[in-house]
């Protein structure tokens, strides 16, 4: 049991077919308590239903709102009495050209993916501080790297590129605090983004870029945040772990 009695906090992690409910899932397997945050009510109910009330909260929350990702935090406190593990992997995408971003839709990514990981994080710390440590993993991209992505717009790599300096940023002034902050960056992944989308025309010039010839799973993700949330990593900070099957090689 890696995450035996660790309290672990994942948002955008309701989605059926997301890296945050199977993160979830993997968590709990191993022995964690989690903490569930999504902005689909529906979903967040289906979640409830599927674990055990125990070791779970399901809290629906907007992380661009400020006051909503401390009530999450403060929900869990109460409940749990403790948060050792933030994963920040609510996320949005937009399929968009350059020329076509508008205000609102760079609002809407960046907000979602970028500024929900500065909320809620900033939430999360002062507990960790007070317990003399924690883990913080955040859900970047490989278009974050490579500089565009199959499904998202400029401004999603902008956001997820963001995603990486915070990250760094925030593991130089917490490490003194026993608090690690890292990231994974994941390629083209088989969720509900892609569901639908990726024809198979599509897929078989994107799998003559990948070595490993195949789209990457949801699991391949989680197993990342696992070694990186368990004392398997205590001495790992300010890294991206890239989980890409080869498609961005650096």
């Amino acid at each position: 049991m890696l995450l035996d009695n660790k309290v672990c906090l994942i948002t955008g992690a309701a989605g059926a077919r997301g890296i945050g409910l199977k993160t979830a899932r993997l968590f709990h397997e191993h022995g964690a308590s989690v903490v569930i945050s999504d902005i689909d009510e529906a979903a967040c109910e289906a979640v409830r239903q599927a674990f055990d009330p125990e070791r779970c909260l399901v809290v629906v929350a907007n992380v661009t709102r400020r006051e909503e990702c401390r009530d999450v935090v403060e929900r869990a406190l109460e409940r749990f009495g403790k948060i050792d593990v933030l994963i920040n992997n609510a996320g949005i995408t937009q399929p968009v050209k350059f020329e076509e971003i508008d205000p609102e839709g760079y609002d809407r990514i960046l907000d979602v993916n970028l500024r929900g990981m500065l909320y809620m994080s900033q939430a999360v710390v002062p507990h960790m501080k007070a317990a003399g440590g924690g883990a913080i993993a955040n859900t970047s991209s490989v278009s974050a790297q490579r500089g565009g992505g199959i499904f998202g717009g400029p401004h999603y790599s902008a956001a997820k590129a963001g995603m990486l300096g915070l990250g760094k940023a925030m593991a130089r002034e917490l490490g003194a605090f026993g608090i690690r902050v890292n990231s994974v960056t994941p390629g083209l992944i088989d969720t509900d983004i892609t569901a639908g989308k990726l024809t198979e025309e599509m897929k078989a010039p994107i799998l003559e870029g990948i070595p490993l010839k195949r789209l990457g799973l949801p699991d391949d993700v989680a197993n990342a945040f696992l070694f990186l949330a368990s004392d398997l990593s205590s001495y790992i900070t300010g890294a991206t772990i890239d989980v890409n099957g080869g498609m961005h090689i650096h």
